[in-house]
């Protein structure tokens, strides 16, 4: 079975108010209201989803260079950075890499980063776009009929999503608690060395 499209999404969002389906979702067409709000939840509730960071739209390290005005760029589609040198004070402003030690987005080197990014639903895993779509549904519901009956009856369903969506990152993490600074740290245990 393919994997979730947009527009099967946006369908799911219309049923849960009973709404007729649409057969498509471009630009061009002419679609009705509750199908143009169902794309702009659809959408919003992806960015608040993906804003969490998880592993499929993290990369962990990602060296950054300046350009010819000394100033580091940043494609539309990163979320978040977080430079990897904790004794730097980097932060995102705009579309740029802003240095708050020295108040500047003056940048003389490299920079290793790690990077989240707002990926296109077409390029979510299926976890990740059924309980999208399932959030989006909920949402959806609530700002346009206001049932609290059939939000909770979306409710337990996207729990169920979101704990797929939980336990297929984890297992593509490969995660383990040495794996968190805190813990690691007090354990004593360095990840960071070759093993001979």
């Amino acid at each position: 079975m393919p994997l979730t499209t947009k527009l099967e999404a946006v369908n799911t969002m219309l049923s849960a108010i009973g709404e007729s389906p649409v057969t498509q979702i471009t630009v061009t067409t002419s679609l009705p209201i509750s199908a143009v709000t169902a794309i702009t939840v659809l959408d919003e509730v992806s960015r608040e989803v993906q804003s969490e960071g998880w592993h499929f739209n993290t990369v962990n390290k990602q060296t950054l260079s300046p350009n010819s005005s000394n100033e580091i760029v940043l494609a539309a589609d990163i979320m978040h950075v977080d430079t990897l040198d904790h004794s730097k004070d980097i932060v995102q402003r705009g579309g740029k890499l802003f240095n708050r030690e020295d108040n500047t987005f003056t940048f003389t080197s490299d920079i290793d980063v790690r990077l989240m990014f707002l990926l296109d639903f077409t390029d979510l895993h299926e976890q990740a776009r059924r309980y999208i779509t399932l959030k989006a549904s909920r949402v959806f519901q609530a700002r346009t009929v206001g049932s609290q009956e059939l939000e909770q009856q979306i409710l337990r369903d996207e729990l169920k999503a979101r704990y797929n969506l939980e336990e297929a990152d984890g297992q593509g993490a490969d995660r383990t608690i040495f794996d968190n600074y805190d813990v690691a740290s007090c354990l004593g245990v360095n990840r960071n060395y070759d093993i001979l």
